[in-house]
C-alpha cells in the first residue's frame, strides 16, 4: 500500500474512533474512505476490515467509560443478553428478507429521533436517580429492538443506542454513551467471528489502523467526559443528521435513478 494512502487510511480512523466513543457513526468516516482508498478490495473485505478495526476502538471506549461511570449490572445484563440474541435474529431475518424496503422507515425514524433532540432541551441533560426502580422490561426492550436492528441493517446504532437509554432510562447523554459502547461491543460480536474465521479482512490494513482507532477513542472518551452532556448532545445530532443524510441518498438512488 502507497504511504499516502496509509496516512489518509490511519487519519481517517482516528477520527472514526474519536466520534465513535462519543456518538457513534464512526463507520459514516471509515468505511468511505476504506472503499475510497481501495477500489480494487472486494466489499465484503472491506466490511470485514471495518468491523475488525471498529471494535477495537468500542472496546477500549467502553474499559474506559467504565473506570468513572458505574454501570448498573440489573440494567446492563438483560440489555446485553436482549441484544445479542436478536442481533442474531436480524441478521437470520435480513437473508430473507430485502433490507433496502425498509430504508425509507429508519430514515424517517431517525428524523424524529433528531427532532426530539432539538425539541427537548433537557432531554440527555439530567442523570438517573439510583433510588429510582427500572423496570426489567426496559434494558430487554432497548437491547432486542436495537440489537435486531443492528444485526438486520445497522446504521446509527450507537447513536439509536444512546438515545434509548436516555429515553428509557433517564439518563444524561454521557451516561448513555457509556452503556451503548457496552451493547454496541455486544452486536459486533458474532459478525467479528464471523469474519474472522472466513479471513475476509486485510490484518495488514487492520493492524495500523486498529491503533490509531483505539488512539482516537481515547481522546473521544476524554472529551465526552470533559466537555459533558452538551458537546455530546450536538455531536450525537450531527452524526444522527448524516445518517439520514446517507439514507436519504440511498433511497433516492435505488428508487429515483
Amino acid at each position: 500500500m502507497l504511504s499516502s494512502q496509509l496516512i489518509i487510511l490511519c487519519l481517517a480512523s482516528f477520527s472514526a474512533g474519536f466520534v465513535d466513543s462519543i456518538v457513534g457513526g464512526g463507520g459514516l468516516i471509515q468505511l468511505p474512505v476504506l472503499i475510497m482508498a481501495l477500489p480494487s478490495v472486494p466489499l465484503v473485505t472491506l466490511l470485514g476490515t471495518n468491523k475488525m478495526i471498529s471494535v477495537t476502538g468500542t472496546a477500549f471506549s467502553a474499559w474506559k467509560y467504565s473506570r468513572t461511570i458505574p454501570y448498573i449490572r440489573s440494567l446492563l445484563f438483560p440489555a446485553i443478553a436482549a441484544a445479542f440474541t436478536f442481533s442474531f435474529l436480524g441478521a437470520w431475518t435480513v437473508s430473507t428478507v430485502n433490507s433496502q424496503i425498509l430504508k425509507p422507515v429508519f430514515a424517517v425514524l431517525l428524523f424524529f429521533v433528531f427532532l426530539l433532540t432539538l425539541r427537548n432541551q433537557r432531554f440527555g441533560m439530567e442523570a438517573h436517580d439510583p433510588d429510582v426502580q427500572i423496570p426489567l422490561w426496559k434494558p430487554i426492550v432497548l437491547g432486542g429492538v436495537i440489537g435486531f436492528y443492528d444485526g438486520f441493517f445497522g446504521p446509527g446504532t450507537g447513536s439509536l443506542l444512546i438515545i434509548g437509554f436516555v429515553g428509557l432510562m433517564s439518563m444524561t447523554f454521557v451516561q448513555g454513551s457509556a452503556y451503548a459502547k457496552i451493547l454496541n461491543l455486544t452486536t459486533n460480536v458474532a459478525a467479528i467471528l464471523l469474519f474472522v474465521m472466513k479471513g475476509t479482512f486485510l490484518i495488514h490494513v487492520v493492524l495500523p489502523l486498529m491503533f490509531f482507532n483505539v488512539l482516537g477513542a481515547f481522546f473521544g472518551v476524554r472529551m465526552a467526559l470533559l466537555k459533558g452532556n452538551t458537546f455530546v448532545r450536538g455531536l450525537l445530532r450531527v452524526i444522527i443528521f448524516l445518517t439520514i443524510f446517507k439514507l436519504g441518498y440511498e433511497v433516492a438512488r435505488d428508487y429515483l435513478f
